[in-house]
Formats: C-alpha cells, sequence, structure tokens
C-alpha cells in the first residue's frame, strides 16, 4: 500500500497538471439513473476528455517515463514539470530514448504522445485483431507501430525482448512480473491522478462513496483505484467490485485459486483494453488483500454500459464510454434489473444512501464499433 500513499499520488498529480492541455476530467452524476437504481447517487468519471486522448492511459505512461528521466539525471521528478522536461538543456542531457511497449490501443497511443512530446522515440506491438482505429491514432504520434500476430500477453513479451537488445530502448508497460516492477509501480501511481481528482471532486459535494466499480485487465488501474482509496478513506473504506471480461479473468480466477492463475489463448472480447491474460503482480497484492469482489462479465455487459450512458434517462448527460469504459456501469445496471443478481447487491450493500462510483476509462476509441453497438444493437443482451 506504500505505493499509493496521498503524498506518492500527489506527486504524480502536481507533474500532470504542469502540462498545458492538463484539466480535470469531468466527475458526472448521473441521479435519474440513480433514482431508478435505488441508491443515493451515482458518479461517473468521464476520461475521455484526458489530455484529448480519449482515454486515461496517459497518465501512467507520461509519468513513469518523467519518473525514469528524473532517475537517470538524478534528480527529483518534482524538479521536473512539464516546461522543464520538455526542454532543449533537457533533451541535450538524455540524448535518445526508444520507448518500448505492447498495446491494445490506449496504452500505446499515451506512450507515443509523451514520447513524441518529449522529442523521442516510442516503438509500439498490438497484438493480434487490435482496431485499425486504434493504430492510426499511434502512428499519428510519429511512432513506428505495428499489428502482430500475437496476443497481448506474448506482444508484452516480445516488446521486452526488443527493448532489450536496444542499448537506448526502455520498456514501458503498464504491468508488472518478477524483476519488472518499478516502471509498473510508477504507472499505477501515474493513474492515482485520476483517483485524486476523484476524491476531491467528490469532497466539493460534500460525500463520500459507498462504493466503486473498477474495470481490471491485467489489474493496474484497479490496483491504483483500491490502493488509492482505502488510505483515502481509512475510518470507512469504500466497497471496490473489480470488473473484468470473462475471456480474460485472470484476476477472478486467480482469487479462486488464491494465487496468480493466467489466462491463455486469443482472449477474444470486444472489452480490448481488458483482454490481458496476466496480473500484474504489484496490483495482485493491493486487489487480493482489500478488494471486496470480483465479477467476471460477458461482452453483453459492457455493450449495454455502452447504450445505458449513450442513450441516458431524460435529464442525465449522456456519456460516449468504449466497450472498456463502459463495463461497469453495464454490471451495475444489470445487477438491479436481473433478480439473479440479488445476493450479489446484498453482500455488496448496494442500498438505497449507497453512493457508488464508477471509472469510463475511455471514450470511443474505436469509433466504427462505438456505432455498432450504439446504433446497431450489436452484443444485445443474451
Amino acid at each position: 500500500m506504500a505505493l499509493m500513499t496521498e503524498e506518492a499520488v500527489q506527486k504524480a498529480w502536481n507533474f500532470h497538471r504542469s502540462f498545458p492541455c492538463y484539466q480535470v476530467t469531468p466527475l458526472i452524476s448521473l441521479p435519474h439513473l440513480a433514482e431508478r437504481l435505488g441508491i443515493r447517487a451515482l458518479y461517473l468519471k468521464d476520461e475521455s476528455y484526458r489530455f484529448d486522448l480519449n482515454a486515461f492511459k496517459v497518465l501512467g505512461g507520461s509519468y513513469a517515463m518523467a519518473q525514469f528521466i528524473a532517475h537517470r539525471l538524478g534528480q527529483d521528478i518534482s524538479t521536473l514539470p512539464y516546461e522543464v522536461l520538455t526542454s532543449d538543456a533537457i533533451k541535450k542531457k538524455l540524448g535518445d530514448i526508444t520507448f518500448y511497449t505492447a498495446t491494445d490501443g490506449n496504452h500505446g497511443r499515451g506512450v507515443a504522445w509523451a514520447a513524441n512530446t518529449l522529442r523521442q522515440k516510442s516503438v509500439v506491438f498490438m497484438p493480434a485483431g487490435s482496431s485499425q482505429a486504434r493504430l492510426q491514432n499511434i502512428l499519428k504520434e510519429d511512432a513506428d507501430a505495428q499489428v502482430t500476430d500475437l496476443n497481448y500477453d506474448e506482444a508484452v513479451c516480445f516488446a521486452y525482448e526488443q527493448a532489450s537488445k536496444d542499448p537506448q530502448g526502455i520498456m514501458v508497460q503498464d504491468t508488472a512480473w518478477e524483476g519488472y516492477e518499478e516502471i509498473p509501480g510508477w504507472i499505477m501511481q501515474g493513474y492515482g491522478t485520476m483517483s485524486y481528482e476523484v476524491h476531491q471532486q467528490l469532497a466539493r459535494d460534500g460525500v463520500s462513496p459507498t462504493h466503486i466499480f473498477v474495470q481490471a485487465g491485467v489489474g493496474s488501474l484497479a490496483g491504483s483505484v483500491q490502493g488509492y482509496f482505502a488510505q483515502a478513506y481509512t475510518e470507512q473504506p469504500p466497497v471496490v467490485t473489480v470488473v473484468e471480461a470473462a475471456a480474460a479473468d485472470c484476476l477472478y480466477r486467480s482469487v479462486k485459486a488464491q494465487q496468480l492463475v493466467p489466462v491463455e489463448g486469443r482472449l477474444q472480447t470486444i472489452m480490448a483494453g481488458l483482454a490481458c491474460g496476466k496480473a500484474n503482480t504489484i496490483s495482485w497484492q493491493i486487489l487480493k488483500q482489500y478488494s471486496e469482489c470480483f465479477v467476471s462479465v460477458p461482452d453483453w455487459v459492457a455493450a449495454k454500459g455502452m447504450r445505458v450512458l449513450g442513450a441516458p434517462l431524460r435529464g442525465d448527460r449522456p456519456v460516449i464510454s468504449g466497450e472498456s469504459g463502459a463495463v461497469t456501469t453495464g454490471l451495475l445496471v444489470t445487477m438491479f434489473e436481473q433478480d439473479g443478481y440479488r445476493d450479489l447487491r446484498e453482500t455488496l450493500g448496494l442500498q438505497r444512501d449507497s453512493v457508488v462510483v464508477v471509472f469510463s476509462t475511455e471514450g470511443d476509441t474505436d469509433p466504427e464499433r462505438y456505432r455498432r453497438i450504439l446504433w446497431d444493437g450489436a452484443w444485445s443482451s443474451v
């Protein structure tokens, strides 16, 4: 838990807010949906506005890259705000660096954007079946990017091998394994900016969350959120539910087995950002100790969440949320609409006075698929 202290997260937030493009992303209240579900309040953190990149991932990659540079220069990151980090003097001291990563899209776009901002290079490998729209967004940041014939975890291994062969190469990956934990830890701290903002936004409304629903691929975001909020509300921490795609539910399986269990194969799911078969070892230590519930859901749950948010109840603000972004809302609504989930609702203590926070981690990062789901009803409930 020392990873996600208030001091560590504030340092990440101070770094991010030094960027000219920094703005606090909206925390949207959905009072009419909350009333329909029978809870006190529902808040959604909309990350489609983050740095004009349509997803939250840039928070982690940019902070980890800045921390790496700070350590290489022998400085504290607090001495390297945006205007210093991007200066000619720093570029001259650093020389050339190539940042390597594997991604389904959002993380790679964030790494490519940050590398481009720093006038450095990036190399991005994407798993088989990755969206061409997401690939094009990465290429627009002057990255060397390609879609491989590998699954996500294989692409991570391949990127790591390529970075190891490059004298100027550094792997910036949002998962951790034995021997590779420092950079993933920085990425989790970078994600903490989002949680820090939520904390401040809720305080301004004079409320505290009773429940948080957060999605997970490798679990870096989930561990970051869980770690931060467990310490932000020590007297009455919110109940955290971790939501995964059924095709890649490595955390769900690991909790059942009480040890890390990978998911192998192609990991076919519309939730591309969650299609990860091996859990982040750092996050796992946090999540298994503090998170109340792990839920594995099929694709139609994510599609339902997208439609609920995109075509909201009258008076609620519409939200453009992608497949990985909307899955938490989809699960929450499904839990109240279907009697088969009554036991889960009761176990979690969801009731009239509940204040629920969900994270919409991306917008329409694959616009064509978004329209198929919203306009044509693809992946309807079964």
